[in-house]
């Protein structure tokens, strides 16, 4: 059996550190790690460089995101997108873009190993919960255009403080889990609120629930 190619794409050194790391001790003579990238231009100048097998893909990127990479580069590798989102309209999109698979980040090593031979060879693998985001979609059950069309209106990071938010998450509790401080988490509120035309935390959290965004 040939040895696949993988490039790691994540803006967080030490998770590519990470995942290089057990996909090295574990995969040997299974995969070789051949690269890493941390935004979109690197991402791309990387595939055209490195012709990966599999590119093992983070949703959330600087540059415009995983979607982007796959719009510039087509389908020239097979893309894994590994994210810590587990959001519809994350799947669903990085799917429609041409990803062939999609788990999250508290995948175990041995299963992310499996997810790579599979995409390579040919297959579709989601994480257990995702899947049904891929088959609502196509049931036509989830309305994906308007929810595209709503978050189109959010910066990357207003969706995140949105997600949290939605869950629950207290001002200061966002503020530790992104690294900014809690006037930046109001701010951020505000913006979502009237982007989207809600009026309240409330009315954001029955929003995100009613589109499967939590």
């Amino acid at each position: 059996m040939s040895v696949l190619s993988v490039l790691v794409v994540d803006d967080h050194a030490m998770f590519r550190t990470g995942v290089r790391a057990e996909l090295e001790r574990l995969g040997s003579g299974r995969v070789e790690v051949v690269g890493e990238a941390e935004d979109v231009d690197s991402a791309v100048e990387a595939i055209a460089a490195l012709r990966p097998d599999v590119v093992l893909l983070d949703v959330h990127l600087p540059g415009g995101g995983g979607t982007e990479i796959l719009r510039r580069v087509g389908t020239s590798s097979t893309f894994l997108a590994l994210s810590v989102s587990d959001a519809a309209e994350d799947v669903i999109g990085v799917i429609r873009s041409g990803a062939r698979g999609y788990v999250t980040k508290n995948i175990s090593a041995e299963e992310l190993l499996d997810a790579i031979d599979r995409v390579a060879g040919g297959d579709a693998v989601f994480s257990p919960r995702l899947a049904g985001f891929v088959l609502d979609a196509f049931a036509g059950t989830i309305e994906i255009a308007q929810v595209d069309e709503d978050l189109d209106r959010l910066t990357d990071r207003e969706r995140e403080v949105m997600r949290l938010i939605a869950r629950g998450y207290a001002y200061k509790e966002v503020a530790k889990e992104l690294f900014i401080s809690v006037k930046t988490v109001e701010t951020h509120v505000s913006s979502v609120l009237r982007k989207l035309q809600l009026s309240s935390r409330h009315e954001l959290t029955r929003w995100a629930s009613d589109r499967r965004l939590i």
